[in-house]
């Protein structure tokens, strides 16, 4: 693994049918965590980890969050005319926040699949995966912790959230030996065991930092469950070539793919802003 990471990949093809009838006409990636879409704090994350250029992986319908990131001279032209100099230069930064490409998968067919889409932009070199529905809040980011961890072990590395045991069968949940501090070298990926069958309770989430070594094995990678190819099959046979470890980042995530935890991930960034976190606290006081 190289010790600069310059490109992240974030899949936005899926269709986000946990949130319809939001999401019919509204890309789920534009679905705002108080007053920022999600797809911007993933972004921010990728951006202040030291990731110049982001390929945005998209479908058909998700022009608008291509259109989030570009720049809007009218926009622009009318937010100087009004004299609202804050929100101008919020515009102006948003535009200029990072380099994006966008590549169409023109099927759905799994995470794997998006995630090849990305070989030519990619290019020879190791990059960062960052799935959207996954915010962490951390300081470092998720992924600058993840970078330091690859840097120290010269290897791949996967994001890893420790979840109860009844939860094993909702997610990835890696067999391995601990060789440091919240680092572990993955021996085996088993996807969504039940809390009898899970090798442990560490669980893989969206955020992954992979060397391009990735992309033939996807290309070879069969279908798997749900006849989708799947990023894990590949991450599985990544770990017998080379060494692949998990980190147990230190920070909160949420889960903003599933209702409840966008509810939680709207509560927590809403009390971190002065001007309406103790309107939210009263607010919730009240209705308990």
């Amino acid at each position: 693994m190289q010790t600069k990471i310059r490109k992240g990949v974030i899949p936005a093809a899926g269709v986000g049918t946990r949130f319809l009838p939001a999401t019919k006409a509204i890309p789920k990636e534009l679905l705002p965590v108080v007053d920022k879409p999600t797809i911007q704090y993933i972004v921010e994350e990728a951006v202040a980890s030291g990731i110049e250029q982001v390929i945005l992986i998209t479908a058909r319908g998700k022009g608008a969050v291509e259109e989030h990131f570009a720049v809007s001279a009218e926009l622009e032209k009318l937010l100087k005319r009004q004299k609202k100099e804050d929100l101008l230069q919020m515009v102006k930064e948003l535009s200029e926040m990072v380099r994006m490409v966008a590549v169409r998968q023109n099927e759905p067919r799994g995470l794997g699949h998006a995630v090849l889409c990305a070989r030519e932009a990619v290019g020879n070199e190791s990059f960062a995966i960052l799935l959207g529905d996954d915010l962490v809040d951390a300081e470092p980011p998720c992924l600058a912790q993840m970078v330091e961890v690859s840097r120290q072990k010269a290897g791949a590395v996967i994001a890893l959230l420790r979840v109860p045991a009844t939860e094993t069968h909702l997610y990835g949940i890696i067999r391995g030996e601990q060789v440091d501090e919240r680092i572990y070298r993955i021996e085996e990926l088993v996807e969504k065991p039940s809390s009898d069958q899970a090798p442990s309770n560490l669980a893989v989430i969206g955020r992954y930092l992979l060397p391009p070594e990735i992309f033939p094995i996807l290309e070879k990678t069969p279908p798997g469950k749900g006849g989708e190819i799947q990023l894990t099959d590949a991450l599985q046979t990544l770990a017998r070539t080379m060494p692949l470890y998990g980190y147990e980042f230190v920070g909160d995530r949420y889960d903003a793919g599933d209702k409840f935890g966008y509810l939680q991930a709207n509560i927590a960034a809403a009390l971190k802003r002065p001007e309406i976190a103790e309107k939210l606290k009263e607010f919730i006081k009240k209705i308990l």
